[in-house]
């Protein structure tokens, strides 16, 4: 399998408008690929808080009709990243997009862990509650995004669900490059699962990107990373070494669940 990582780089000074041509462009350039996946919140920067509400769309919105045709017209899987989504019955979600190489909109998937505590994205944005996986011809991606890296659970979760693949769009902070490498090797070695993390370059509302889209196997190997400015990483795997991975060190099944709470 041929991924392409589009790390996109955000300028203020670009429209979204702007961006979305741009990003379909880049797609289109991606032929022989099989999957191309963008960043979180790349037509308004993960940090654009005040851009949530006035640059939501509804989910069959511009950037949803753009993607659609670049996934179309190249022929690919596309995890079309994210954007700040505007529920007609509800509050501003960041949802994810994924269309397959018909154009058709095979999941969308609306992030879990806001970032941001009791400020940003937390207090702007609702909490996704499904877990979203996609079956490709040869591996099943399960769908996180950005700070979702930081809780195990959910991706052990979607590795239950069936998920092969682990697939990342963020909006990763430059101080905290550290912890994106650490975090993203981790999730592969624990889930013995490939890890495909794309980030963004520039600088989000003030906010520094770290860049460093990076793919992980599930031995924890790092198969290719990024630098900080705009790239396309491009990489070939063998879906298949995740099930020689399992079988050969069958770590997922010596998993104790369902453990009392310690004794008072």
């Amino acid at each position: 399998m041929r991924a392409s990582l589009i790390q996109i780089a955000v300028d203020e000074a670009e429209s979204p408008d702007a961006r979305r041509l741009r990003a379909a462009a880049l797609v289109r350039e991606q032929t022989g690929s099989d999957l191309v996946v963008l960043p979180e919140l790349w037509t308004t920067g993960a940090f654009a808080y005040e851009a949530f509400g006035t640059e939501a769309e509804p989910l069959e919105g511009p950037t949803y009709e753009a993607m659609a045709a670049a996934a179309r017209d190249t022929g690919v899987w596309l995890h079309a990243g994210s954007i700040p989504e505007r529920d007609p019955d509800g509050p501003l979600y960041n949802t994810s997009l994924v269309f397959s190489p018909s154009g058709e909109l095979a999941a969308a998937y609306r992030k879990i862990h806001r970032f941001g505590f009791d400020r940003g994205e937390a207090v702007l944005m609702g909490a996704g509650r499904d877990l979203v996986t996609v079956r490709l011809p040869g591996t099943t991606l399960g769908l996180g995004t950005c700070y979702d890296l930081r809780f195990p659970e959910l991706f052990r979760a979607l590795v239950d669900a069936g998920a092969e693949t682990l697939v990342l769009p963020a909006g990763w902070p430059e101080r905290r490059r550290g912890h994106w490498t650490l975090l993203a090797r981790a999730r592969a070695v624990e889930n013995q699962s490939f890890v495909l993390a794309c980030g963004t370059a520039g600088t989000h509302a003030g906010v520094p990107q770290a860049g460093h889209s990076i793919v992980v196997d599930p031995w924890g190997e790092v198969l290719a990373e990024a630098g900080p400015g705009e790239e396309v990483l491009t990489v070939e795997f063998d879906p298949a070494t995740v099930t020689d991975t399992r079988e050969r060190f069958p770590a997922l099944k010596d998993r104790l669940l369902g453990l009392a709470p310690p004794r008072r």
